[in-house]
């Protein structure tokens, strides 16, 4: 995904080539000239600007809501690793302890290897092994009393909720909006700031500032589309902060444990 600078530098070309096209449209076809068709000149921009406005604003509407979403699963996710270490406690001694240190170590995994893997469009082995290896800790064959069953079910259920939602958070980092869609928003930018240009005014230092004004609005809508579109990358992204309060949570705990 592209950084600030990168980012920055799309911008900045968007506004030099909104300009290069301003200047060879003034060279080519004077602003008296131009001036003759405003009224239709600028019935074309209202019609163009309005509906790319809708097209631009369902296009954030639509990557933000999937932004949103992938933060709340990331949420759900680590508060089920939470009630997962508290359903363990009704388990037998040697089951509960295995269970609770695959939780922290799950926990650990998310933060220092997932984000990162995530981040890399990868998928953590560490993560899925350690879910598999929650899987083996609970299916152990132990003679259970009907207390421990109901916790065992509990735990098994959390353990459920977890692999569900870790698949839907590796299907939200590989999200992307179709290239047509794209090719939509990218045409549909650069017809809006053209015909912007082929406005006749008697200011053109003021015509300037308009067309660098739409160009930079325009480019910066796309920049933010691109990068909350990948909720796991780039600048403003999903953070592991559910599971490093999870962590947090689960070693106050054990620490308390010990100290008794």
């Amino acid at each position: 995904m592209l950084n600030f600078w990168q980012n920055a530098v799309i911008v900045t070309a968007a506004i030099a080539g909104a300009l290069v096209f301003w200047w060879i449209i003034r060279r080519a076809w004077p602003p008296e000239r131009r001036r003759l068709h405003n009224e239709i000149t600028g019935w074309q921009i209202s019609v163009l600007g309005t509906t790319y406005a809708v097209i631009i604003g369902f296009m954030l509407f639509a990557v933000w809501s999937d932004f949103k979403a992938a933060q709340e699963n990331v949420e759900t996710e680590a508060s089920c690793l939470v009630d997962l270490y508290w359903s363990a406690s009704g388990l037998p001694q040697g089951q509960r302890q295995e269970i609770r240190k695959l939780a922290l170590d799950y926990a650990d995994a998310m933060i220092a290897d997932e984000w990162p893997a995530m981040a890399r469009r990868d998928v953590s082995n560490t993560g899925t092994r350690i879910v598999q290896q929650f899987w083996e800790a609970a299916s152990e064959n132990v003679a259970l009393t009907p207390p421990e069953q109901v916790s065992l079910e509990q735990t098994m259920s959390e353990i459920g909720n977890i692999t569900v939602h870790r698949r839907i958070r590796q299907l939200q980092s590989e999200t992307n909006l179709h290239p047509v869609l794209w090719i939509v928003l990218i045409v549909g930018g650069g017809i809006t700031i053209m015909s912007s240009c082929l406005f006749g005014s008697e200011y053109p230092a003021l015509h300037m500032l308009q067309v660098v004004t739409l160009a930079l609005l325009l480019s910066l809508s796309l920049v933010a589309i691109a990068d909350i579109n990948h909720p796991f990358r780039g600048m403003v992204r999903v953070k592991p902060t559910g599971f490093q309060n999870a962590k947090r949570v689960m070693e106050k705990f054990q620490n308390t444990q010990a100290g008794r």
